[in-house]
């Protein structure tokens, strides 16, 4: 079968008029599969449940399929309350980013997917929770090739599995609010600043190196995954669907990439440099070879053709 393209739910903190143009350029995309909702922090709320249906509706009437996704960390019960109410809901499935969620939504008796913070690391974990209801899960992002396949070779009949091809890497969540630290305000009172940074704000080492990117309580890699040239290894391991990570700027062009390269229309090389340009701090790829995150192995196109 063929591999499905999926878009993550968009990490950063965008106004709603933002979000609303943006799905509404995804809807005419070759996009198969879009994750709506905050996963991150329960202080944006420009973007209620009702939007992220109407949303979701949209998007369906657009031939996607659509996926809601819940938060990631849950502290307070306001939290869980709005947790619950996403899961609780029929018209979609769900993307569990908490075993809270998972929780929920076994006792209802849903299918739901996983997200790359449930840690799923051996083959006895996805049978216990395929009993549980899951029919997708996603690999880890500090997981690669190696272990993929070990994965595949043992996951249950009729489990899909989903990896993150492009984005930068969801490394940690934590309690405290880096964004409003790194403007010396409390997490309680953060006056919402994480929306000044569609993108993350950028961390760098004493050497002046970026070296991970905060998104509020969220802390990512600075460079961005990059794994289109393993579109064909993934097909061949039988990964059924690949995932996007949203960015501010560029995100239909990265779509159109990988979709032509899905389709064979394209050499993955065609795009390495085009890809580059669109990751402004630059790529990685090194989980997926068992190596340092930050290892890029990906060469660009224009010295690809000078070797």
């Amino acid at each position: 079968m063929a591999i499905k393209l999926s878009l993550g739910p968009v990490l950063y903190y965008w106004s709603k008029q933002k979000l609303l143009d943006f799905y509404q350029y995804i809807a005419k995309s070759d996009i198969d599969i879009v994750y709506l909702g905050e996963v991150v922090c329960s202080k944006r709320l420009e973007m209620k449940f009702n939007d992220w249906m109407e949303l979701a509706h949209m998007l369906t009437s657009h031939g996607k399929e659509v996926v809601l996704s819940t938060m990631t960390l849950i502290e307070a019960s306001s939290e869980r309350s709005r947790m619950r109410r996403f899961c609780e809901q029929d018209e979609y499935c769900v993307e569990a980013n908490d075993f809270g969620a998972i929780e929920i939504l076994s006792q209802r008796g849903k299918s739901y997917v996983t997200g790359s913070s449930i840690n799923i690391y051996n083959e006895r974990s996805l049978k216990i929770l395929q009993k549980q209801g899951l029919k997708r899960w996603n690999l880890s992002v500090e997981l690669g090739k190696e272990q993929l396949g070990i994965l595949q070779n043992n996951r249950p009949d009729g489990l899909e599995t989903e990896v993150m091809v492009w984005g930068r890497i969801p490394l940690a969540y934590s309690a405290r609010c880096f964004t409003a630290r790194s403007h010396n305000l409390p997490k309680d009172n953060c006056q919402f600043k994480c929306i000044d940074d569609p993108d993350g704000l950028l961390m760098k080492t004493r050497e002046n190196q970026e070296f991970l990117c905060i998104n509020g309580i969220q802390t990512q890699s600075a460079l961005t995954n990059n794994l289109i040239e393993q579109l064909d290894v993934m097909q061949n391991l039988g990964v059924d669907v690949v995932r996007i990570s949203p960015q501010s700027q560029h995100t239909l062009q990265i779509i159109e990439a990988f979709s032509q390269v899905l389709a064979k229309k394209q050499p993955a090389q065609f795009f390495i440099a085009q890809l580059t340009s669109y990751a402004t701090t630059g790529l990685c790829d090194g989980y997926w070879y068992g190596q340092a995150g930050m290892t890029k192995t990906t060469i660009p196109l224009k010295q690809a053709e000078s070797a």
